[in-house]
């Protein structure tokens, strides 16, 4: 569920929104429709917290997690396919670049230990385990072949990539989906 209160964004003279107030419940598909420049996308852009309003707040359900598939279809050029998918977890993949990094110091110390191991405990808990071969059976289920899940976002077709940055959204399950213009 997303509760939006208020909201209000405004460039220089040009308001764009005032006092938006809505509630997306949960089970339901919901459509935004306008103009070119209407600020679609930079309402979906609120939403998902990657730009901020200038009055209201955007509120998430309790314990829910949020995806987004974005229009910007170069944004990962030089990342693996599968890795790219993977990246659509944020916290997991978070979770798998604090392991790594540590795991690759030297001198490895007590601390370092410390925090690994409660870096793998929440990896656990996030089904870290799984995530590979997740993100493979979505890759796959969207017509991307094996031979294409360790190549570059940048060797893919246009049409490749936007079916990998859609398992990015799908993977992990999440609670709430923005979808900015998926055809």
């Amino acid at each position: 569920m997303i509760t939006v209160s208020n909201v209000s964004l405004r460039y220089g003279d040009r308001k764009l929104f005032e006092d938006v107030n809505i509630k997306f419940t949960p089970g339901n598909c919901y459509g935004l429709i306008g103009a070119n420049g209407a600020g679609k996308s930079t309402f979906l852009k609120i939403l998902s917290g990657e730009i901020e309003s200038q009055t209201g707040t955007v509120q998430l359900g309790p314990n829910e997690r949020m995806a987004v598939l974005k229009q910007n279809h170069f944004e990962y050029e030089e990342q693996e396919v599968l890795k790219t998918v993977i990246m659509g977890h944020t916290r997991l993949y978070q979770v798998m670049q604090e392991k790594d990094a540590i795991y690759m110091k030297d001198p490895f110390t007590d601390e370092d230990g410390m925090k690994a191991a409660e870096l793998e405990g929440e990896f656990a808990e996030l089904n870290g385990w799984e995530a590979e071969p997740e993100a493979a059976i979505l890759l796959k289920g969207l017509g991307i072949g094996e031979d294409l899940h360790y190549k570059k976002m940048a060797e893919l077709t246009g049409s490749e990539k936007v079916k990998v940055l859609l398992a990015q959204a799908l993977f992990g399950r999440p609670d709430v989906l923005l979808l900015d213009e998926p055809t």
